[in-house]
């Protein structure tokens, strides 16, 4: 009862907060019923992109739930106190970030009865089948040892031990979800942009980068408007987790242009053509993907610095940059740039339509909404103790 009067409770901007968010989602949940009445043909996607935004953002999101053991493995395994406060927070995330993938893939299913098949009919040679059982047995750990965890501090308890060997097992099973999603892609021996052995190594090496720089930017948000304080030593650690993994993406990256346009590979070529120069009069997302390179390497700049990266503001600056440079690139050019041009040559423009775009804010709403009531939860448990 404490909990759910204290998730009701909020001065006026929290609850224009609150129906701002529910108000996207209802106009979500609208686009998504004249979606379930005419199908996907209200969306963007076609013959040659049947894949669009909606895999995109589940693309991106599992990265941001992965990211979490960024947190957890330090403050678990090596006893660094200092994430005492933040690794809880990391978990919400996870939690949220697994529950908008979910609902990425319900949207983009088309016929929501579509996912019974999975459950009814089980393919074990599947990488569908093994990426269900990966973001289900995530959602369920990070939900139970964020509740075990949340309800002990609160009852001024230790955390009870059989809770340990969970904790230990989510750790792997973290880099086992963006795995198992880049296995989805690279397994496709038709497109050429995802036929690479270290698709994987990216998804982790972006997730890791962009999942701590949301976590470190809600972090200083709860600073600014309720004081709670996760610690300067706490974040500036993450910054500093965020700076290696954003430059070994960007090494990554690079090496796959060296690999594309030194072997003068057609097929590999023309991918990247398509993402950074255009390729057939098509252009729309070139500028796109040059201010994701700028944003990311501003970011890696002001990330390496130690006097820029301890200012505030800067780090503010720099986190914005790394989240908004790595969703340019893996919520948007992964996809569209895989499935353009298609194994025929074909170039097929693709742009999210309204009701599409509606759909993405509601889910994203959803989202927004879930971490405000968790992260309320929290803090409410840690301004009690």
């Amino acid at each position: 009862m404490v909990i759910l009067v204290n998730t009701s409770t909020g001065k006026r901007k929290y609850w224009l907060w609150i129906t701002s968010l529910l108000c996207a989602m209802l106009a979500g949940s609208l686009c998504y019923v004249l979606q379930l009445m005419h199908g996907l043909a209200v969306t963007g996607l076609s013959r040659d992109v049947s894949w669009g935004l909606y895999i995109a953002q589940f693309t991106f999101f599992v990265g941001v739930a992965a990211s979490a053991v960024m947190v957890v493995l330090p403050y678990y395994l090596h006893d660094y106190g200092q994430f005492g406060r933040i690794t809880v927070l990391g978990e919400l995330l996870a939690v949220t970030a697994v529950t908008m993938c979910i609902l990425f893939i319900f949207v983009d299913l088309g016929q929501p009865a579509r996912v019974f098949n999975i459950v009814l009919h089980p393919q074990p040679r599947s990488v569908v089948f093994w990426d269900m059982i990966a973001l289900s047995g995530y959602l369920l750990m990070n939900a139970v040892i964020a509740g075990v965890t949340l309800t002990a501090r609160r009852e001024q308890v230790p955390v009870p031990g059989w809770i340990k060997p969970v904790i230990l097992l989510s750790i792997p099973w973290a880099i086992s979800i963006h795995t198992v999603t880049a296995f989805l892609y690279s397994g496709l021996a038709g497109r050429s942009y995802w036929l690479t052995a270290i698709l994987a190594p990216r998804f982790l090496a972006s997730a890791f980068a962009s999942g701590p720089a949301l976590l470190i930017l809600l972090c200083l948000l709860l600073r600014k408007l309720t004081g709670f304080d996760a610690g300067r030593d706490a974040i500036q650690k993450l910054a500093v987790i965020v700076a290696y993994a954003l430059a070994i993406n960007i090494f990554l990256i690079l090496a796959e242009v060296f690999t594309a346009f030194y072997s003068e590979i057609p097929a590999h070529e023309e991918h990247f053509k398509y993402l950074f120069l255009g390729l057939n009069g098509d252009h729309h997302l070139v500028p796109w993907m040059w201010l994701s390179v700028l944003l990311s390497w501003v970011a890696l700049a002001l990330l390496l610095v130690p006097t820029w990266r301890h200012n505030v503001r800067l780090l503010t600056v720099a986190c914005v940059c790394v989240f908004v440079s790595i969703w340019l690139d893996k919520g948007l050019g992964l996809i569209v740039g895989g499935l353009v041009p298609s194994p025929l040559g074909a170039v097929t423009r693709y742009a999210p339509t309204l009701p599409e775009s509606t759909i993405i804010l509601g889910i994203w709403a959803s989202g927004a909404l879930m971490i405000t009531v968790f992260y309320k939860i929290a803090l409410s448990v840690w301004k009690e103790n």
